[in-house]
């Protein structure tokens, strides 16, 4: 069995005043407040996600 690469993801900045389908995707992920943080498995759908969001979030890849 292959092990699947994982992103750390933090919410850095607020999504007060952003556009509707950019708060939907941050609450897709599963981030909330301003510094929390999800781990996922990198698959092609969730890096879209976080690529679409990237002014508004950190990422981090872990092992």
């Amino acid at each position: 069995m292959a092990k699947t690469k994982r992103i750390r993801v933090q919410l850095v900045r607020s999504t007060i005043g952003r556009k509707p389908e950019q708060r939907k995707t941050v609450k897709a992920l599963g981030l909330k407040k301003i510094n929390s943080v999800v781990e996922k498995d990198a698959t092609p759908s969730i890096l879209g996600m976080v690529e679409s969001i990237s002014h508004l979030v950190k990422v981090e890849e872990i092992s």
